[in-house]
């Protein structure tokens, strides 16, 4: 990904006030390798490229980190809840999670187990489309992206499945909601031929 790219991103993102608060008061998130990810960026880039209000359908903001020191849920919770006051303002659910113990719950909620993610990158890899494995967060430079995908299908609007992790029926139910709310988007079906395999 370039750097003309990353620009674009972050310039697309910052027109959130929701994102663009977190992102200006970031010192206060103070969590390990924490980061912005998944729906909330995606759906701010395909609300600007539809030319929809910079909100519309977002009903929270995903911020993740990794912290195999402390596994606990009253650990997330304590986070969860102090991120949430200092950024009280912001009138959308910040969700606040500790990718180092998803293994811990995703079979009881998924059906079936995973092996723990080592670093949110790990997490990223296996987000359920490529144009959500997507995460962003400030530095002392401006910004830092990771998208393992690259950003063509989050910039153009287009809806491709990861397998890496995700079954065809979680795919195919969250692709349903989106399109409700994004009819525009352009869905790959879960059985067309993957170019990069």
């Amino acid at each position: 990904m370039t750097l003309k790219e990353t620009v674009e991103i972050e310039a697309a993102l910052r027109r959130n006030l929701a994102i663009e608060t977190l992102w200006l008061g970031w010192d206060q998130v103070q969590l390990p390798n924490a980061w912005l990810v998944a729906g909330c960026l995606a759906q701010t880039v395909w609300n600007a490229r539809f030319g929809l209000p910079t909100a519309h359908g977002i009903s929270d903001i995903d911020l993740v980190y990794h912290d195999p020191s402390d596994l606990s849920e009253e650990a997330e919770q304590g986070h969860a809840d102090r991120i949430r006051q200092a950024f009280h303002e912001i009138d959308l659910w910040i969700d606040v999670k500790n990718e180092a113990c998803v293994h811990l719950w995703y079979a009881s909620k998924f059906g079936y187990r995973i092996p723990p993610y080592t670093t949110v990158f790990d997490a990223i890899d296996t987000f359920p489309t490529t144009a959500t494995s997507v995460g962003v967060r400030p530095t002392e430079e401006g910004r830092e992206v990771y998208a393992p995908f690259g950003l063509d299908d989050l910039m153009n609007g287009v809806v491709r499945p990861n397998k890496a992790q995700i079954t065809q029926e979680i795919y195919e139910a969250k692709v349903a909601r989106w399109l409700q709310m994004w009819p525009d988007l352009t869905v790959v079906d879960w059985h067309a031929e993957d170019p990069s395999e």
